[in-house]
């Protein structure tokens, strides 16, 4: 009866068998059930534009080497609030006709960062479009490509109102006096990128990410600096893309920290007027956004206190309820 190598035709409907069994049990079942999957209530759907940005992400295979999930272990907390969860893909999934559906953005590798919370941890415009036109530029080790068919070089004299100018550094244009501006390429894949930004939870529930082992004494160094948090590497993580590791900044495109007299000044109140509400210095520097709804009262009071003391700046440090009270004063002047 299984004597399969004297008998072709059972060895192949065998084999079909199994193999649709395993298809079905595989892929199609938990596909059916990802079908009931909801999206979060704060979640929204793409916008036109983003929704373009998307596109431009794909043909471009920014997936080859940025992921967008975050695994639920503590290496990944730096990604995200939170691991991955099925409602967060909703909006980006998307059937195209009958036999197809657009491709994962899940990745598998992370030659670059992960990009879930990228809308969050960098909600900047001026930044996103120079880290395309030339990464370098930001990113002093960056091995990513730039993409400069998605801007155009402008004579001064030809700039419109509705020109959208990337504060690209003399250094790294390729005819001084230019300038650079946004094609709609461009302006969709970064409308796309402000856009990921993980929704809040029902109920705000806590998931856990699994802890990893720690070393005690790192632990104890960590929790002594500025009351518990960490204002150095906040600032790595939330500043240092513009204002760089230095503090020097990049000239022509982000202002330096680094003996600044706003960050020297006796009395804090504008930089931290500056961190909550942003600042838009025009032709000067590039446009930076309000960190007021993604950093609380400690969490700026680190930073500020990392910029004052840093790079030989020597300001007296500042206190959350420093940054409270202007808090409570920007919030105020935008009613």
């Amino acid at each position: 009866m299984f004597n399969f190598h004297k008998d072709h035709k059972k060895l192949v409907i065998v084999a079909l068998s199994v193999f649709v069994i395993l298809s079905i049990f595989i892929s199609v079942v938990p596909a059916s059930n990802l079908q009931y999957v909801q999206p979060f209530p704060t979640d929204e759907a793409l916008t036109e534009a983003e929704r373009a940005g998307l596109n431009v992400y794909v043909q471009e295979n920014c997936v080859a080497c940025h992921t967008q999930q975050v695994r639920g272990i503590e290496m990944d907390k730096m990604w995200g609030d939170r691991p991955s969860l099925p409602s967060d893909y909703y909006y980006t999934k998307k059937r195209l006709d009958v036999w197809r559906q657009s491709p994962s953005l899940l990745g598998s590798e992370r030659t670059g960062p992960d990009l879930t919370n990228i809308g969050k941890r960098q909600p900047g415009e001026g930044w996103h479009l120079l880290h395309l036109y030339n990464p370098r530029s930001v990113v002093n080790a960056s091995i990513m490509p730039s993409y400069p068919w998605m801007f155009e070089e402008k004579d001064a004299t030809r700039i419109t109102d509705e020109d959208v100018v990337v504060p690209v550094p003399e250094e790294y244009l390729n005819e001084p006096g230019k300038k650079i501006v946004a094609k709609p390429k461009a302006l969709n894949l970064v409308a796309y990128l402000q856009s990921l930004k993980q929704p809040e939870m029902p109920g705000n529930e806590d998931v856990e990410f699994i802890p990893s082992i720690k070393d005690d004494l790192d632990v104890a160094q960590e929790a002594r600096k500025s009351g518990g948090v960490d204002g150095e590497k906040l600032y790595m993580n939330t500043c240092a893309a513009c204002h760089q590791q230095s503090g020097k900044g990049l000239v022509g495109a982000f202002p330096p920290l680094e003996g600044s007299s706003i960050v020297l000044d006796d009395d804090p109140e504008l930089m931290l007027q500056i961190i909550l509400a942003g600042y838009d210095a025009r032709s000067d520097y590039g446009v930076m956004p309000p960190f007021a709804a993604q950093l609380n009262d400690e969490e700026i009071a680190a930073i500020a206190n990392h910029e004052r003391t840093s790079w030989g700046n020597d300001a007296s440090e500042v206190t959350a309820e420093d940054v409270k009270k202007v808090r409570e004063y920007v919030m105020e002047m935008n009613q």
